[in-house]
Protein backbone atom coordinates (compact mmCIF):
# COMPACT_ATOMS: atom_id res chain seq x y z
CA UNK A 1 0.00 0.00 0.00
CA UNK A 2 1.23 3.35 -1.03
CA UNK A 3 1.17 6.58 1.52
CA UNK A 4 0.42 10.06 0.44
CA UNK A 5 3.98 11.01 -0.44
CA UNK A 6 4.30 7.76 -2.95
CA UNK A 7 6.45 5.83 -0.93
CA UNK A 8 5.33 2.65 0.77
CA UNK A 9 4.32 1.56 4.49
CA UNK A 10 7.08 0.30 6.58
CA UNK A 11 5.78 -2.83 8.90
CA UNK A 12 5.57 -1.17 12.65
CA UNK A 13 8.34 -3.82 13.73
CA UNK A 14 10.86 -2.53 10.62
CA UNK A 15 11.75 0.46 13.12
CA UNK A 16 12.25 -1.63 16.01
CA UNK A 17 15.47 -3.74 14.76
CA UNK A 18 17.62 -2.10 17.03
CA UNK A 19 15.89 -2.57 20.39
CA UNK A 20 17.91 -4.90 21.51
CA UNK A 21 20.92 -3.30 20.91
CA UNK A 22 19.58 -0.69 23.07
CA UNK A 23 18.48 -2.75 25.90
CA UNK A 24 22.26 -4.41 25.79
CA UNK A 25 23.70 -1.08 26.14
CA UNK A 26 21.69 0.13 28.54
CA UNK A 27 21.27 -3.10 30.62
CA UNK A 28 25.09 -2.65 30.75
CA UNK A 29 25.19 0.52 31.93
CA UNK A 30 22.70 0.18 34.67
CA UNK A 31 24.70 -3.09 35.62
CA UNK A 32 27.75 -1.18 35.81
CA UNK A 33 26.18 1.07 38.21
CA UNK A 34 24.54 -1.67 40.55
CA UNK A 35 28.51 -3.07 40.76
CA UNK A 36 30.05 0.66 41.72
CA UNK A 37 26.73 0.87 43.97
CA UNK A 38 27.58 -2.33 45.39
CA UNK A 39 31.17 -1.55 45.85
CA UNK A 40 31.36 1.66 47.39
CA UNK A 41 28.27 1.21 49.53
CA UNK A 42 28.50 -2.37 50.66
CA UNK A 43 24.57 -2.69 50.74
CA UNK A 44 23.99 -6.72 50.92
CA UNK A 45 20.41 -5.40 49.17
CA UNK A 46 22.69 -4.82 46.00
CA UNK A 47 24.02 -7.92 45.61
CA UNK A 48 19.86 -9.64 43.75
CA UNK A 49 20.24 -6.73 41.70
CA UNK A 50 24.17 -7.60 40.35
CA UNK A 51 23.34 -11.06 40.21
CA UNK A 52 20.26 -11.12 38.36
CA UNK A 53 20.84 -8.23 35.83
CA UNK A 54 23.96 -9.37 34.61
CA UNK A 55 22.55 -12.99 34.36
CA UNK A 56 19.74 -11.93 32.38
CA UNK A 57 20.57 -8.77 30.30
CA UNK A 58 22.27 -11.28 27.19
CA UNK A 59 19.59 -13.37 27.54
CA UNK A 60 17.24 -10.90 27.31
CA UNK A 61 18.53 -8.91 24.56
CA UNK A 62 19.39 -12.53 22.57
CA UNK A 63 15.87 -12.96 22.45
CA UNK A 64 14.64 -9.58 21.66
CA UNK A 65 16.96 -9.81 18.55
CA UNK A 66 14.89 -12.67 17.03
CA UNK A 67 11.66 -11.64 18.39
CA UNK A 68 12.01 -8.18 16.48
CA UNK A 69 12.49 -9.76 13.22
CA UNK A 70 10.01 -11.94 13.46
CA UNK A 71 8.00 -10.51 10.71
CA UNK A 72 5.13 -12.41 9.39
CA UNK A 73 4.97 -14.90 12.10
CA UNK A 74 2.61 -15.15 14.44
CA UNK A 75 4.19 -15.64 17.99
CA UNK A 76 3.22 -12.57 20.15
CA UNK A 77 5.17 -11.28 23.61
CA UNK A 78 2.65 -13.29 25.72
CA UNK A 79 3.92 -16.31 24.02
CA UNK A 80 7.63 -15.28 23.76
CA UNK A 81 7.66 -13.86 27.66
CA UNK A 82 5.69 -17.67 28.52
CA UNK A 83 8.46 -19.70 26.98
CA UNK A 84 11.08 -17.90 28.86
CA UNK A 85 9.45 -18.38 32.20
CA UNK A 86 8.76 -22.20 31.20
CA UNK A 87 12.26 -22.60 29.97
CA UNK A 88 13.75 -21.00 32.83
CA UNK A 89 11.89 -22.37 35.99
CA UNK A 90 10.15 -25.46 34.49
CA UNK A 91 13.39 -26.31 32.68
CA UNK A 92 15.51 -26.31 35.64
CA UNK A 93 13.05 -28.19 38.22
CA UNK A 94 12.85 -30.61 35.44
CA UNK A 95 16.89 -31.19 35.06
CA UNK A 96 17.48 -31.11 38.59
CA UNK A 97 15.27 -33.88 39.51
CA UNK A 98 16.00 -36.07 36.73
CA UNK A 99 20.09 -35.22 36.66
CA UNK A 100 20.95 -37.13 40.00
CA UNK A 101 19.53 -40.21 38.72
CA UNK A 102 21.15 -40.63 35.88
CA UNK A 103 24.69 -38.82 37.25
CA UNK A 104 26.81 -39.22 40.28
CA UNK A 105 29.80 -37.16 39.08
CA UNK A 106 30.82 -35.12 35.76
CA UNK A 107 32.64 -36.57 32.91
CA UNK A 108 33.18 -36.49 29.84
CA UNK A 109 30.54 -39.51 29.13
CA UNK A 110 28.45 -38.20 31.48
CA UNK A 111 28.42 -34.60 29.98
CA UNK A 112 26.51 -35.97 27.07
CA UNK A 113 23.96 -37.44 29.22
CA UNK A 114 23.16 -33.85 30.74
CA UNK A 115 22.54 -32.44 27.00
CA UNK A 116 19.60 -35.07 27.05
CA UNK A 117 18.27 -33.90 30.00
CA UNK A 118 18.35 -30.52 29.99
CA UNK A 119 17.76 -30.26 26.34
CA UNK A 120 14.12 -32.19 26.81
CA UNK A 121 14.12 -30.45 29.71
CA UNK A 122 13.92 -26.67 28.01
CA UNK A 123 11.37 -28.16 25.26
CA UNK A 124 8.55 -28.99 27.28
CA UNK A 125 7.76 -25.15 27.85
CA UNK A 126 7.92 -25.01 23.87
CA UNK A 127 5.65 -27.86 23.59
CA UNK A 128 3.10 -26.39 26.10
CA UNK A 129 2.92 -23.25 24.52
CA UNK A 130 2.55 -24.28 20.87
CA UNK A 131 0.21 -27.29 21.51
CA UNK A 132 -2.10 -24.30 23.32
CA UNK A 133 -1.66 -21.72 20.54
CA UNK A 134 -1.11 -24.09 17.16
CA UNK A 135 1.81 -22.78 16.40
CA UNK A 136 3.39 -24.57 13.67
CA UNK A 137 5.90 -22.20 12.00
CA UNK A 138 9.74 -22.70 11.39
CA UNK A 139 10.54 -18.62 12.77
CA UNK A 140 7.74 -19.48 15.54
CA UNK A 141 9.69 -22.74 16.95
CA UNK A 142 13.54 -20.15 16.73
CA UNK A 143 11.48 -17.23 18.47
CA UNK A 144 10.16 -19.90 21.57
CA UNK A 145 12.90 -22.14 21.63
CA UNK A 146 15.16 -19.33 22.04
CA UNK A 147 13.21 -17.75 24.97
CA UNK A 148 13.20 -20.60 26.25
CA UNK A 149 16.91 -21.89 25.93
CA UNK A 150 17.97 -17.99 27.48
CA UNK A 151 15.05 -18.47 30.07
CA UNK A 152 17.15 -21.51 31.31
CA UNK A 153 20.37 -20.00 30.75
CA UNK A 154 19.73 -16.62 32.78
CA UNK A 155 18.22 -19.14 35.69
CA UNK A 156 20.79 -21.56 35.45
CA UNK A 157 23.62 -18.81 35.67
CA UNK A 158 21.98 -17.25 38.59
CA UNK A 159 22.33 -20.16 40.53
CA UNK A 160 25.67 -20.68 39.70
CA UNK A 161 26.58 -16.86 40.75
CA UNK A 162 25.10 -17.57 44.32
CA UNK A 163 26.81 -21.07 44.92
CA UNK A 164 30.16 -19.14 43.45
CA UNK A 165 29.50 -16.73 45.64
CA UNK A 166 28.91 -18.59 48.60
CA UNK A 167 31.92 -21.00 48.02
CA UNK A 168 34.57 -17.73 47.62
CA UNK A 169 33.16 -16.55 50.96
CA UNK A 170 31.45 -13.73 49.65
CA UNK A 171 33.76 -12.41 46.98
CA UNK A 172 31.67 -10.14 44.67
CA UNK A 173 35.31 -10.42 41.98
CA UNK A 174 34.28 -14.15 41.48
CA UNK A 175 31.06 -13.46 41.54
CA UNK A 176 30.93 -10.69 38.50
CA UNK A 177 33.49 -13.01 36.71
CA UNK A 178 31.13 -16.39 36.80
CA UNK A 179 28.28 -14.25 35.75
CA UNK A 180 30.18 -11.98 32.59
CA UNK A 181 31.23 -15.93 31.41
CA UNK A 182 28.04 -17.19 31.67
CA UNK A 183 26.34 -14.02 30.28
CA UNK A 184 28.62 -13.64 27.39
CA UNK A 185 28.55 -17.66 26.51
CA UNK A 186 25.09 -17.86 26.74
CA UNK A 187 23.96 -17.28 22.98
CA UNK A 188 26.30 -19.70 21.60
CA UNK A 189 24.71 -22.38 24.59
CA UNK A 190 21.08 -22.73 25.57
CA UNK A 191 19.30 -20.32 23.78
CA UNK A 192 20.79 -21.60 20.35
CA UNK A 193 20.17 -25.02 20.68
CA UNK A 194 16.86 -25.27 22.14
CA UNK A 195 15.80 -22.39 18.93
CA UNK A 196 17.46 -25.39 16.40
CA UNK A 197 15.30 -28.26 17.84
CA UNK A 198 12.26 -25.78 18.62
CA UNK A 199 12.29 -25.08 14.64
CA UNK A 200 12.83 -27.93 13.85
CA UNK A 201 9.84 -29.34 15.85
CA UNK A 202 7.35 -26.85 14.95
CA UNK A 203 8.31 -27.15 11.51
CA UNK A 204 7.28 -30.64 11.42
CA UNK A 205 4.01 -30.17 13.71
CA UNK A 206 0.21 -29.08 11.98
CA UNK A 207 -2.20 -27.79 14.31
CA UNK A 208 -1.06 -28.10 17.74
CA UNK A 209 -0.12 -31.63 16.77
CA UNK A 210 3.61 -32.68 17.12
CA UNK A 211 5.03 -35.51 14.61
CA UNK A 212 8.22 -36.70 16.04
CA UNK A 213 9.86 -38.20 13.42
CA UNK A 214 13.70 -39.20 12.47
CA UNK A 215 14.02 -34.89 11.74
CA UNK A 216 13.22 -34.53 15.07
CA UNK A 217 15.02 -37.08 16.70
CA UNK A 218 17.93 -36.19 14.71
CA UNK A 219 17.93 -32.64 15.84
CA UNK A 220 17.25 -33.15 19.36
CA UNK A 221 20.60 -35.74 19.51
CA UNK A 222 22.17 -32.78 17.17
CA UNK A 223 22.09 -30.76 20.08
CA UNK A 224 22.43 -32.54 22.64
CA UNK A 225 25.54 -34.03 21.38
CA UNK A 226 26.53 -29.85 21.15
CA UNK A 227 25.81 -29.36 24.48
CA UNK A 228 27.43 -32.66 25.69
CA UNK A 229 31.06 -31.48 23.64
CA UNK A 230 30.36 -28.11 25.35
CA UNK A 231 30.49 -29.36 29.18
CA UNK A 232 32.67 -32.48 28.58
CA UNK A 233 35.17 -30.52 26.68
CA UNK A 234 37.44 -29.33 29.59
CA UNK A 235 37.79 -32.89 30.86
CA UNK A 236 40.00 -33.44 27.35
CA UNK A 237 41.43 -30.47 25.42
CA UNK A 238 43.40 -29.65 28.28
CA UNK A 239 45.31 -32.97 28.03
CA UNK A 240 45.19 -32.41 24.43
CA UNK A 241 46.11 -28.73 23.68
CA UNK A 242 47.80 -27.90 27.25
CA UNK A 243 47.46 -23.94 26.00
CA UNK A 244 46.47 -21.27 27.76
CA UNK A 245 42.55 -20.30 27.11
CA UNK A 246 42.87 -23.54 24.85
CA UNK A 247 39.43 -24.48 26.58
CA UNK A 248 38.00 -21.58 25.71
CA UNK A 249 38.66 -21.85 21.98
CA UNK A 250 37.41 -25.65 21.87
CA UNK A 251 33.93 -23.72 23.05
CA UNK A 252 33.87 -21.00 20.98
CA UNK A 253 34.39 -23.75 18.05
CA UNK A 254 31.57 -25.53 19.36
CA UNK A 255 29.57 -22.54 19.70
CA UNK A 256 29.90 -21.40 15.99
CA UNK A 257 28.69 -24.43 15.15
CA UNK A 258 25.80 -24.54 17.05
CA UNK A 259 25.38 -20.81 15.92
CA UNK A 260 25.87 -21.56 12.01
CA UNK A 261 22.87 -24.53 12.13
CA UNK A 262 20.83 -21.46 13.46
CA UNK A 263 21.29 -18.69 10.78
CA UNK A 264 21.25 -21.61 8.13
CA UNK A 265 17.29 -22.52 9.99
CA UNK A 266 16.15 -18.66 10.15
CA UNK A 267 17.47 -17.95 6.81
CA UNK A 268 15.51 -21.20 5.82
CA UNK A 269 12.57 -20.27 7.76
CA UNK A 270 12.21 -16.41 6.11
CA UNK A 271 12.67 -18.25 3.00
CA UNK A 272 10.29 -20.42 3.15
CA UNK A 273 7.52 -17.69 4.72
CA UNK A 274 8.08 -15.09 1.76
CA UNK A 275 8.09 -17.86 -0.86
CA UNK A 276 4.65 -18.76 0.27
Amino acid sequence: MDNSAGGSIKPAHAKRYGSWFKILIIGLVLYIAAILAFIFTGNPNLFPTVVLVGNFLVPVAFVSFFYERRDRFSVNMSSTSLSFLYGGILGTIVASLLEPFFISYLTFGSSFIVGLIEELAKIIGVVLIARRRMYNSEMDGIVLGAAAGMGFAAFESTGYAFTFFIKSGGSLSETVFITLVRGLASPVGHGTWTAILSAVLLKESYQGRFNINHRVAGAYLAVAALHGLWDGLPFVIRYILPVAHSVLIGQLLIGAIGLTALYIKWRGAKRGAYAQ
